[in-house]
């Protein structure tokens, strides 16, 4: 009886024993990525060396290669969950919504918090797409068109007139205006700053838009 409570104490000790090496490597390849995401922000994909993320991160430089196999794999692992993480979230906020304007309003919040907090995502996504692996930029690209076609359906039930290129189209230069933000806004206010581009985003859509909005 008392070997099989000693087992038992031996067993639950190594399954701790895993989970917190499990956690331990968890929370290194997440500082590998927080690093990266500096870095690459700063210095651009190409001018940033895995010395260089080892010492960001704290680490010995192989140790990077036991959580990526590469640089590229790195990167892609970045934009990939950040497109992943647009869709998805993008998606529950318009199921969430009481209306159509309620979940325009709600993307426009949503996507103005997010050019706010990742900004370094968004750098790295207009400096260093183009040096994703092909199959890696062919992923990012698909997840992107989805997150754009939830934008889309929601502006279309809204006004029935605008045309899938005309609500594309007002809605990629809302991308642009929000996604502007990592370059001219990294030292103002905040809560100002947010307000004014979910004003602006939302004006961006147009008199239509607008118009429909306040007179339902």
């Amino acid at each position: 009886m008392y070997q099989r409570h000693d087992d038992e104490s031996r067993g639950g000790g190594e399954v701790k024993e895993a989970t917190k090496r499990s956690q331990l490597k968890a929370q290194r390849r997440q500082q590998l990525l927080t690093a990266a995401s500096r870095l690459f922000a700063e210095r651009g994909f190409r001018a940033v060396s895995i010395e260089d993320l080892a010492a960001e991160a704290g680490v010995s430089g192989p140790a990077v290669y036991r959580h990526f196999d590469s640089k590229e794999l790195l990167l892609a692992d970045l934009l990939i969950k950040v497109s992943e993480q647009l869709l998805d979230e993008g998606s529950a906020h318009v199921a969430r919504a009481s209306s159509a304007f309620d979940a325009l309003h709600q993307l426009i919040a949503f996507h103005t918090e997010f050019a706010l907090r990742d900004r370094d995502l968004i750098r790295i996504q207009d400096h260093d797409f183009a040096s994703l692996a092909v199959d890696d930029a062919k992923t990012v690209s698909r997840l992107q068109r989805a997150y754009l076609e939830v934008w889309v359906d929601v502006l279309r039930s809204i006004d029935t007139t605008a045309s899938e290129m005309v609500a594309r189209t007002k809605i990629q230069a809302v991308f642009g205006l929000l996604n502007s933000t990592p370059h001219s806004a990294a030292h103002r206010d905040t809560e100002t700053t947010r307000a004014v581009l979910e004003e602006m985003a939302l004006d961006a859509f147009g008199r239509s838009v607008n118009a429909l909005s306040t007179s339902r």
